[in-house]
């Protein structure tokens, strides 16, 4: 399952847009913001203090190598991380600079999944609404289908490949605080970033608190 998960949220979000064409994007932003919440909450409840028992005096300046990085990726990826696509523009070919730094953010957050198996449930919920926002987004720029296919294909084996190579790779365990670290910096950027901008104008409604609610009661639970 922490192979699959990831892998098929991503898919069943790309069919899922592929076949219904979404318009409604309120549904999508509550979507998005039980996500954030429950990635939020995944990281803080069960990520965070594993890293600080390790006694690693590090682990902060790691945090914030990780929330750093995060930046700097969406400086290339324009925020689709967290949903944050728009525009109608016609695409001639692959947009790399996005689909490279995309990657990259999945496969590092793989790594962690191995020894919190919760937080495939967390990446696979996290990862379904940002493929139904980018195959749409992509869908409205008539990006070549192929290409799209390939695109998010990719996209779904990066978080697999994180971990499976997590888990060939016994040496990185000497390093695994400090890896789970940074992942822990991307995913505080992320889940924070999309609970605040999936309310339009920053403004909470009695929905999307009751979704962001729900992310962390289903999180304390996990």
């Amino acid at each position: 399952m922490n192979y699959l998960l990831p892998l098929l949220s991503v898919l069943i979000g790309f069919f899922l847009a592929i076949a219904l064409k979404p318009r409604a994007k309120k549904n999508l932003k509550l979507l998005l913001a039980f996500s954030g919440s429950f990635l939020l909450s995944l990281t803080v409840i069960h990520l965070l203090p594993e890293v600080y028992e390790s006694h690693n005096h590090n682990v902060g300046i790691f945090i914030m190598i990780g929330i750093l990085f995060q930046i700097i990726l969406e400086f290339f990826s324009k925020g689709a991380e967290h949903g944050h696509v728009h525009g109608h523009d016609k695409m001639a070919q692959m947009p790399w600079l996005l689909f490279i730094s995309l990657c990259i953010h999945a496969l590092l957050e793989g790594f962690p999944v191995g020894h919190h198996h919760e937080l495939a449930l967390g990446i696979a919920i996290h990862h379904l609404p940002i493929a139904i926002i980018l195959t749409t987004f992509f869908l409205n720029a008539e990006l070549n289908k192929t290409a799209l296919f390939l695109f998010m294909l990719t996209f779904a084996i990066m978080t697999p490949l994180g971990t499976f190579i997590s888990d060939i790779f016994p040496a990185l365990n000497q390093y695994y605080n400090e890896i789970t670290a940074i992942v822990i910096g991307i995913l505080f950027h992320i889940s924070s970033t999309i609970i605040f901008e999936s309310s339009e104008g920053h403004k909470f409604n009695i929905a999307k608190i009751s979704m962001i609610i729900l992310g962390v009661v289903l999180a304390y639970f996990m």
